[in-house]
């Protein structure tokens, strides 16, 4: 497999893979480290990368099992907490607060979620699987899923609508 054969099969989900290990690792460093990390081990394995069905959804396992193991170690002390900013330049000052103070809650919410809960809403609602891959990438039932799912957007739903009626935290 050549070079450019490698970058046309890997490019278009290396940017889920940096999504995915962001919303494990929450660092942005981090992040790109393991991204990085993913990448250099598809290209060491590029031989047997046409032996996968499906490389996306291989390098989607890949990321969150590297992620895992790098919160398991010791090295998971050391990783810093820094959130990403909603910015949009035509709304108004008022509405902008609102809704980077509404995306904050929500990633704070999400943040607190169990961790497969929040690795299944990120697959799911961000990065835009179906439901079929996610099961096969987290080894899980496709009802187990679809059961996370619906307690992981229960509980962002009510936590939001409490911070947002009664300012409970």
């Amino acid at each position: 497999m050549t070079q450019t054969e490698f970058l046309n099969i890997v490019m278009p989900f290396k940017d889920k893979v940096f999504r995915v290990a962001k919303r494990l690792l929450i660092s942005t460093e981090e992040a790109e480290d393991a991204t990085q990390e993913i990448l250099l081990k598809l290209w060491k394995n590029k031989k047997k990368i046409q032996e996968y069905k499906n490389v996306e959804a291989f390098s989607m396992t890949m990321t969150k099992n590297f992620c895992f193991d790098k919160l398991k170690s010791k090295q998971a002390q050391n990783l810093k907490i820094v959130h990403s900013n909603y910015e949009d330049g035509n709304t108004p000052l008022q509405k902008q607060v609102e809704l980077n103070d509404s995306v904050n809650w929500v990633a704070k919410i999400i943040e607190e979620l169990p961790e497969q809960q929040r690795l299944i809403v990120q697959l799911r609602d961000i990065e835009e699987y179906d439901l079929d891959e996610i099961a096969k990438m987290l080894d899980m039932n496709n009802t187990a899923v679809r059961v996370n799912l619906s307690r992981a957007r229960k509980a962002i739903r009510e936590k939001l609508t409490n911070t947002h009626n009664y300012g409970v935290k």
